[in-house]
């Protein structure tokens, strides 16, 4: 299979496998707050009757429920409608809506505002027909006061008292507060029923049933004092079961998956066009056709692959055009001394020439000359590969250039040129002594090509900060600015007329590339300036040891 086709493949499998798992969730919870729109929670039912009678019991009856009907139908979503325990319908949230009056459902619940006497350990309350009694009256009182805070239009609350029954009491005390407590007081008579004494005393020779026994007959005495009890019915009959959109998810998830399967494809193709590219390109270069190159777009992943695909090929090309030049200079090199030497050879043999001191010496010097350019290809190859060995060791390059110096005295004085040294004190290196030498020769005997007679060449050493510095300065032809380049190519020369010609040249091309490979093995640099008619300055750098 194809890396597209897997790319596809598997961002399918993904798209529709999460679409799924989002559809079926979806579903779920979609199922679940449908069934809770349609039948009312028992939460919603508590909430619905506990506010319905905490209505009653602060107002002293049902006057005004219709806009507390209202308040809970928005809070809990439900159509709601309270009626009296006949039948007769006291308030209903369509008709408070405006809208039409559907059918009740399900059985009725009951709202009964009475409340049940509790003598709860921490409220203090003895068991005793007193104090059934007391909360008797004081819950008649509370209707009443209730009633009248209503009327005057005080908010009204429900305080925990110590008889054991949650009383009305007024939220803020006023003038008008106190005048309805008054009047509560003055509403309620004092005496005592006999009956409702004789029932509590009866509840006293049940012990083992006082607590409900004494509730009992105090939810009797006060049911005549307290608000009627009402129905309330949650839910409507026609209304309607919502429907799960399972076509629109599912029409929703075929979408989803196609679009993700759209988007894969195209994200493939846009990965896989300039992958292609490569590919081909690299076949081409792998055949030898260096030229081959990708276009680049953009700023991402991809255009700086092509970039460095580019670059790598950029430099095959350079190396392979480097290599054939070589070859080809190295072939010249050799070509024309050694048609030199065989035809020298020849004549001697054929005894055209006669045989002299001289022309063996100058055979010997041309064969001497050859084997130098092979000594130094291959202490290049060498040293390109990391495989030159070094002995270094901790020595000073003052003592290294004044021994250069004096092995060079005699060339440099039979030139007719000034060879001089500058700088004091010890310059620190770790290096091998034998490859500096072989630096430094090589810049002193190119020096003394270039240098006429009379001039100078300086040798000097100093330091700069943690680096020591070997300066190698003429004041012979110099070199152009055009040539600095191209210095310390392979078999290169600023003037190729010169050649060999020269005694004191080396005259293989490969000098200043072995130097600079020594020096950058040593972990420094080469660096040239040169004027033309003015002189030239080779600086080599080294770290201190």
């Amino acid at each position: 299979m194809s890396f597209r086709l897997r790319v596809v493949a598997l961002v399918m499998f993904i798209a529709v496998t999460a679409t799924a798992a989002t559809a079926w969730l979806t579903l779920q919870q979609a199922s679940r707050e449908f069934d809770r729109t349609v039948s009312a929670t028992a939460e919603q039912q508590v909430l619905i009757t506990t506010g319905l009678a905490d209505f009653a019991r602060t107002r002293g009856g049902w006057d005004g429920v219709a806009e507390r009907v209202r308040e809970l139908s928005l809070q809990t979503g439900q159509r709601i409608q309270v009626t009296t325990v006949s039948g007769t319908v006291i308030a209903d949230s369509d008709t408070l809506a405006g809208a039409a009056v559907r059918g009740v459902t399900g059985p009725p619940l009951l709202v009964d505002p009475r409340p049940t006497w509790q003598p709860l350990p921490e409220n203090g309350v003895p068991l005793g027909a007193k104090t059934v009694l007391l909360a008797s009256f004081e819950y008649r009182v509370g209707m009443h006061l209730a009633s009248c805070l209503t009327r005057a239009g005080i908010g009204v609350r429900l305080a925990d008292a110590r008889l054991g029954i949650p009383l009305p009491q007024p939220a803020a005390y006023s003038a008008q507060s106190k005048a309805c407590e008054v009047e509560a007081q003055a509403q309620v008579p004092m005496e005592i029923d006999r009956a409702f004494e004789a029932e509590l005393q009866a509840c006293h020779k049940q012990s083992a049933q006082l607590v409900p026994c004494l509730q009992d007959v105090f939810s009797r005495a006060v049911g005549a004092y307290a608000p009627a009890q009402m129905r309330v019915y949650v839910g409507a009959a026609e209304q309607p079961s919502p429907r799960l959109p399972v076509k629109s998810i599912v029409l929703t998830a075929g979408v989803v998956a196609v679009t993700a399967v759209g988007a894969s494809w195209l994200l493939s193709r846009r990965v896989l066009r300039p992958i292609g590219a490569l590919t081909a390109a690299s076949a081409q270069v792998g055949e030898g056709k260096l030229t081959e190159r990708v276009p680049v777009r953009g700023q991402d992943e991809l255009a700086g692959l092509a970039r460095s695909f580019n670059r790598m090929a950029d430099s095959l090309q350079r190396s392979e055009e480097l290599q054939r030049r070589m070859i080809s200079d190295v072939a010249h090199e050799l070509r024309t001394p050694l048609a030199n030497l065989r035809g020298y050879l020849e004549a001697l043999k054929d005894g055209v020439l006669p045989p002299s001191p001289e022309l063996f010496e100058s055979l010997h010097d041309e064969a001497v000359l050859q084997q130098r350019i092979v000594d130094d290809l291959q202490d290049l190859a060498l040293a390109e590969a990391g495989a030159l060995t070094y002995q270094k060791i901790r020595l000073d390059l003052g003592e290294l250039v004044a021994g250069c110096k004096t092995a060079h005295a005699a060339l440099a004085h039979a030139s007719g040129v000034t060879l001089t040294t500058e700088g004091t004190g010890p310059r620190w290196v770790s290096a091998d002594p034998d490859r500096l030498r072989q630096v430094i020769g090589n810049l002193v005997r190119n020096a003394l090509a270039a240098t006429p007679s009379g001039g100078t060449i300086t040798l000097g050493v100093t330091s700069d900060g943690e680096r020591h510095l070997v300066c190698v300065a003429d004041t012979g032809s110099g070199i152009a600015e055009q040539d600095l380049p191209h210095l310390f190519d392979r078999l290169w020369r600023a003037d190729r007329a010169r050649g060999r010609g020269e005694r004191y040249t080396t005259g293989s091309g490969l000098g200043l590339s072995i130097a600079r490979q020594i020096v950058a093995d040593h972990g420094g640099t080469v660096d040239v300036v040169s004027v033309l008619g003015v002189g030239t300055t080779f600086t080599v750098w080294l770290p201190a040891a």
